[in-house]
C-alpha cells in the first residue's frame, strides 16, 4: 500500500470573461480570416448606375445642341453669322432684321454699295436733345413722306443752296424752277420773281379762270415773245390803262377786225377804206370814208 502524500498548494488565477473573450479573439482560428464586404449592393448599386448613365447622356445631348447651334449660327473668332467685330466697331452683311429699335452713332455701308432700309409699314427716323426730346423726325410711310422740323434745307455738294422752307418763307435757290405738269402750277396767293418764262418752243400761259390775274412792279412789266405770238383773252373787257404816262402800239401792222360799223349815209358810195372814230366815251368804230370827215354822221354807234 503506497504511501499517502499530501496535496501541495495549488493556486488558480481567475481572469475577467472580457478579457478572456478578447484573448480567445485573438488567438489564431484554423479555419481562416473573416472577409467584410463594404459598398453599395443590389437596388442601390442599380440606381446609382442609371443616373451616371442618364447623366452622360444628357452632357452629350448637351454637347451635340451646342455643337450644333454654334453650326448654325455661325460663331467665329470674328464674330457672329453676318456681324463681325472689327476694330471700327461692328460690321453687318447681308440682310438684316432688327425687331427692337437700333441704337447707333453711324451706320453706312460698304465703300460701293447702297444702302437700304425696309420696312413694312414705314421707318422714322428721330433726332432728340439731352432731355429725349424730339427735335427732328423724319417719317417715310406708305402714303407720304413727313418731315418735321423748324426748317428744312436741301444744298448741293458744294453748299449751295437749293431749296429752303421755314415758317415765314420758302426759298427756291435753283437758278431755273421747271414745272413738268400738264395743269402747271397753282399758286394760291401771290408770288414774286424776276422772271417768268416758258422752255424754248413751249407755250406760256397765265391764267387765273375764277379770279382776277394782276401783274405789278415797280419799274415796269414787259412781255415779250421773240419767236411767237402773245394773246390776251378774256371774257368781258380788256383794260389798258396808263395814269401817268400813254400806251404805244408800235408795230408795222395794226388791225381791230371786230370793231363796230357806223351807218352808211345814203349818197354815200361803197368802199373799202373806213376812218376810225371816237365817241366820246372812249368806245371805237369805223366810219366809211369820205372826202371829208364822216365820223359825225355816224353818231348812232355812241349810244
Amino acid at each position: 500500500m503506497c504511501p499517502s502524500r499530501a496535496p501541495k498548494n495549488v493556486t488558480f488565477d481567475t481572469m475577467p470573461q472580457e478579457q478572456y473573450t478578447h484573448h480567445r479573439s485573438t488567438m489564431p482560428s484554423s479555419e481562416g480570416p473573416q472577409v467584410y464586404k463594404v459598398g453599395i449592393y443590389g437596388w442601390r448599386k442599380r440606381c446609382l448606375y442609371f443616373f451616371v448613365l442618364l447623366l452622360m447622356i444628357l452632357i452629350l445631348v448637351n454637347l451635340a445642341m451646342t455643337i450644333w447651334i454654334l453650326k448654325v449660327m455661325n460663331f467665329t473668332i470674328d464674330g457672329m453669322g453676318n456681324l463681325r467685330i472689327t476694330e471700327e466697331g461692328l460690321k453687318l452683311e447681308g440682310v438684316s432684321e432688327f425687331l427692337q429699335p437700333l441704337y447707333a452713332k453711324e451706320i453706312q455701308s460698304r465703300p460701293g454699295n447702297a444702302l437700304y432700309f425696309k420696312s413694312a409699314r414705314n421707318v422714322t427716323v428721330n433726332i432728340l436733345n439731352d432731355q429725349t426730346k424730339v427735335l427732328t423726325q423724319l417719317i417715310t410711310g406708305p402714303k407720304a413722306i413727313e418731315a418735321y422740323g423748324k426748317k428744312f434745307e436741301v444744298k448741293t455738294v458744294s453748299g449751295k443752296l437749293l431749296f429752303s422752307a421755314d415758317n415765314n418763307e420758302v426759298v427756291v435757290g435753283a437758278e431755273r424752277l421747271r414745272v413738268l405738269g400738264a395743269e402747271g402750277t397753282v399758286f394760291p396767293k401771290s408770288i414774286e420773281t424776276p422772271n417768268v418764262r416758258a422752255d424754248p418752243f413751249k407755250e406760256l400761259r397765265l391764267e387765273s379762270p375764277t379770279r382776277s390775274l394782276v401783274m405789278e412792279a415797280p419799274k415796269g412789266v414787259e412781255i415779250n415773245a421773240e419767236a411767237g405770238n402773245m394773246e390776251a383773252t378774256c371774257r368781258t373787257e380788256l383794260r389798258l390803262e396808263s395814269k401817268d404816262g400813254e400806251i404805244k402800239l408800235d408795230a408795222a401792222k395794226i388791225k381791230l377786225p371786230r370793231l363796230p360799223h357806223g351807218s352808211y349815209t345814203p349818197t354815200g358810195t361803197r368802199q373799202k377804206v373806213f376812218e376810225i372814230c371816237v365817241c366820246a366815251n372812249g368806245r371805237l368804230f369805223l366810219s366809211q370814208a369820205g372826202t371829208g370827215s364822216t365820223c359825225q354822221i355816224n353818231t348812232s354807234v355812241c349810244l
